[in-house]
C-alpha cells in the first residue's frame, strides 16, 4: 500500500487498439493495488471506463473521466473533478503520446499540420496539464509529478515531430523539478525503450502492412537485455515507485526503463 491516501491523476489511462495492456492502463491499475484513489482520463470515455473498471475489479478505487489534452477546459474541470469528489491531488501522471498515428514522418515529409498537432498532444497538454496542478501542489507543499517521455529524444528516431516533443519533455520535466522544488513537489521523467505495448507494435503492424509479430521479433532482436522488449508493467513499476515516498529524494531525473539500450547508444 505505498501509495494509501494519495489521489492520483492518470491521463491517458485508455490504450490504442491490440494485444495486452498499454502503459497508461497498467500504471492506473499498479497505482489502484498500492491504495491511491486515481481519476483515470482519456479522450476515449470507453478506454478510460474500461481501466477503470479492472482497477475497480481489484478492490481499487478509480473513476473514469472523458478529457482531451488539446483542450485546455478539459484538463480544468478534470482537476476540479479530482477535488470535488477527494478534496486533493497528489500524483500528476502524464502519459499522453503519439507518433505515427499522429502522420509523424521525417524532417523533409513532415507536414506543419502533423507537426502542430503531435506537438499538442505530446508537449502542450503536458504544460497545460502541470499549469492548473501545480497551484493546487503548492498549496499543500507536496505533490509528485512524472512524465513519460521516451528514449527516442535521445537515439536515432527516424520521425520529428515525437522526437522533439519526447526531448522537449524532459527539459520542461527539469525545469518544474528545480522551480517546484521549494514548494516540496518531485517531478520526474521515464523513457521507455522499445516496449510491447498496442501503441508501440499493433499501431507500427497496421501502418506497416506487417503482422504483429513480424513487428514484435524485429523489435524484440534489437533489445539487448534477454532480446526481449519491456512491458507496460515495466513502466508502471517505475512509475509506481517515483510516485511514492521511497523515492522521496529523487526528483529531476530521466530514468531510461529500456533494457539496455541506451548503454548500447551511449
Amino acid at each position: 500500500m505505498r501509495l494509501e491516501g494519495k489521489i492520483a491523476l492518470v491521463i491517458g489511462a485508455g490504450q490504442s487498439p491490440g494485444e495486452g495492456v498499454g502503459n497508461g492502463r497498467a500504471t492506473v491499475l499498479r497505482f489502484a493495488r498500492e491504495g491511491a484513489k486515481i481519476l483515470a482520463l482519456d479522450r476515449d470515455p470507453a478506454a478510460a471506463e474500461q481501466t477503470a473498471a479492472l482497477a475497480r475489479g481489484e478492490g481499487g478505487t478509480c473513476v473514469a473521466y472523458e478529457a482531451d489534452v488539446t483542450r485546455e477546459e478539459t484538463l480544468v474541470a478534470a482537476l476540479a473533478e479530482a477535488q470535488q469528489r477527494w478534496g486533493q491531488l497528489d500524483i500528476l501522471h502524464y502519459n499522453v503520446g503519439v507518433s505515427i498515428a499522429g502522420g509523424d514522418a521525417s524532417p523533409t515529409e513532415i507536414s506543419a499540420e502533423a507537426f502542430d498537432r503531435i506537438l499538442a498532444i505530446n508537449l502542450r497538454g503536458a504544460v497545460l496539464a502541470c499549469k492548473h496542478a501545480l497551484p493546487i501542489m503548492r498549496a499543500r507543499k507536496s505533490g509528485v509529478i512524472t512524465m513519460i517521455s521516451s528514449v527516442a529524444a535521445w537515439a536515432n528516431y527516424p520521425y520529428v515531430a515525437y522526437k522533439a516533443s519526447k526531448a522537449a519533455m524532459i527539459a520542461f520535466t527539469q525545469q518544474l523539478a528545480i522551480q517546484n522544488a521549494p514548494f516540496g513537489i518531485r517531478a520526474n521523467v521515464i523513457l521507455p525503450g522499445l516496449m510491447d505495448t498496442p501503441m508501440a507494435v499493433d499501431t507500427r503492424a497496421r501502418a506497416a502492412g506487417q503482422s504483429r509479430a513480424e513487428v514484435a521479433a524485429e523489435r524484440d532482436a534489437r533489445v539487448p537485455l534477454r532480446g526481449r522488449m519491456g512491458t507496460a508493467w515495466d513502466v508502471a513499476n517505475a512509475a509506481l515507485f517515483l510516485a511514492s515516498d521511497e523515492a522521496n529524494f529523487i526528483t529531476g531525473v530521466a530514468l531510461p526503463v529500456d533494457g539496455g539500450s541506451m548503454v548500447r547508444i551511449g
